[in-house]
Order: structure tokens, then C-alpha cells, then sequence
């Protein structure tokens, strides 16, 4: 994995100062937020070309799950009507009739 530093090393000295020990906490931070990001970028775009290689691989299970729903929705309307007294007297009437036929 690449190392990015987002500041330059500070110079060596005999007897670091306060000064110096924070810049250098600071510095290694920074160091370390830039680390995290650029390891979550390369997992987002691991995911992302995987993503894209085959984009409609799962469109079969989501046209299954509307053609579904539609059904259902359409049975429900069915039912709604077929329960309806005007129409179970007009289906009757066809049975009946189409008894009396034979």
C-alpha cells in the first residue's frame, strides 16, 4: 500500500521542544487520517467497479418483487369486485344459464 504523507518529515534535532513534539503529534495525525481515507477510498472503489462490472445482475429479483406486488395489488382488486352483490348476481346468472343449456 502507498504511503502518503501529508506533511514532510521535520528535520532531526538534538533536543526536541514542546513546540516540536506537538508539530510531530500533529504531524503523524494527519499522517494517519490521510492513511484511513486512502484505504476506505480504495475499498469504495473496489466496491464501485465491482458494482458496475455486471449492473443488471440483480434486475431479475427486483422485476420478480414488482411483478409480485402487481399481482397481488390486481387479486385484491378482484376480490373487491367479485365480492360486489350486482356482479355475483351477473356470474350467477351466466352458471345458471349455461346449466340450463345442456
Amino acid at each position: 500500500m502507498r504511503q502518503h504523507h501529508l506533511l514532510p518529515p521535520q528535520p532531526a534535532a538534538n533536543a526536541p521542544d514542546s513546540e516540536d513534539t506537538t508539530s510531530g503529534r500533529i504531524r503523524s495525525l494527519l499522517n494517519d487520517i490521510v492513511e484511513k481515507i486512502s484505504s476506505q477510498c480504495c475499498l469504495l472503489d473496489a466496491r464501485m467497479r465491482t458494482a458496475m462490472a455486471e449492473p443488471e445482475s440483480g434486475m431479475a429479483t427486483a422485476e420478480y418483487a414488482v411483478v409480485l406486488i402487481a399481482a397481488t395489488g390486481f387479486a385484491g382488486l378482484l376480490v373487491a369486485i367479485l365480492k360486489s352483490g350486482d356482479v355475483r348476481e351477473l356470474l350467477m346468472s351466466i352458471v345458471k344459464q349455461a346449466l340450463n343449456i345442456g
